[in-house]
């Protein structure tokens, strides 16, 4: 049996990525991709979408669009790294055959939980605002989730869009906030503290034999890779939405530890820190299995071995 599972994504670079990792590896039952607005608008992701299952030629799988906006929040988009059409250019001139299907994407996930009680795991890669809005709705879906993984937040070390928040978490914390305090039996966050661990480099592309996709990967990760290493002065871009779906194929690539975990929302310059109580100050029951840990070595021998697959 495989497993179910909804990916929720603001289909940027890494997120594309991820999709291509999900679907390549065929452990998935792919019940759908829900769509939001995050590195770039919910068009631009829909659209992005819909080119990557192109590219896979798997266009039967659902791509539903979800909300436009954070829940509270203006938008802020990321295209000073993945581009102003959210793939570095790469497609730029391909024109999707892939429609998007009808419905909301909160809606989506709420049925497909339902429809599928203790079986679908949620892979959130983008800002969390179409769970929190399933949420709102349909608050008794949250005990029938399998498992949340979601790339999000960073708990020891700098942000990368403030000094304390990354994009996603920042972009709605709001969304963040809701989830987190939800009460999901199983929900794993998959941060920049791990994330910034798994560099894709030159020499993990060269490994990669299945041409049409080592192009893709190779052009779309250019002006990323690029980017990176002009503010980190390393060769190599961060593989962030791909290790949140290499957790869910494979739980031992990472190591987790549990604690309390909060969100700021109301703060002039933390807003989107991800809170973690370290030493249970609070006293309050563990919310989030954490990543604290990945082995680099691992990933990449098994992204490599599903994009040649």
């Amino acid at each position: 049996m495989k497993q179910k599972i909804i990916l929720d994504v603001d289909t940027g670079v890494d997120d594309a990525i991820g999709i291509i990792l999900a679907v390549k590896s065929r452990q998935f039952d792919v019940l759908g991709i829900t769509t939001v607005n995050g590195n770039v608008s919910l068009e631009t992701a829909t659209r992005n979408t819909c080119k990557i299952l192109d590219l896979l030629d798997e266009e039967h799988i659902p791509v539903i669009k979800g909300m436009n906006t954070p829940l509270v929040r203006d938008t802020f988009f990321e295209h000073a790294v993945h581009g102003e059409d959210g793939l570095g250019g790469a497609l730029r001139n391909v024109e999707p055959k892939k429609i998007p299907d009808e419905g909301f994407a909160p809606d989506f996930i709420i049925h497909s939980v339902l429809g599928f009680p203790g079986e679908v795991t949620l892979i959130m890669t983008g800002p969390l605002t179409n769970l929190a809005l399933a949420i709102k709705k349909c608050p008794e879906m949250v005990k029938h989730v399998k498992e949340v993984i979601f790339m999000g937040g960073v708990i020891q070390g700098p942000g990368n869009v403030t000094p304390t928040a990354e994009y996603n978490t920042y972009v709605d914390p709001e969304a963040a906030r809701i989830v987190l305090k939800a009460g999901f039996e199983s929900i794993t966050q998959v941060g920049l503290d791990v994330t910034r661990k798994v560099l894709l480099k030159d020499e993990h592309i060269d490994e990669l034999e299945n041409t049409v996709l080592a192009s893709y990967i190779k052009e779309s990760t250019a002006d990323y890779r690029k980017r990176y290493f002009a503010r980190n002065n390393i060769s190599g871009c961060a593989m962030h939405d791909p290790l949140a779906v290499g957790v869910a194929i494979q739980k031992n690539l990472v190591m987790t530890e549990s604690y309390f975990v909060d969100v700021e929302t109301k703060s002039e310059l933390c807003d989107g820190q991800l809170v973690c109580d370290f030493q249970n100050r609070l006293q309050q029951p563990a919310n989030l299995s954490v990543c604290v840990d990945v082995d680099e070595q691992a990933f990449f021998d098994l992204f490599i071995r599903i994009i040649n697959s």
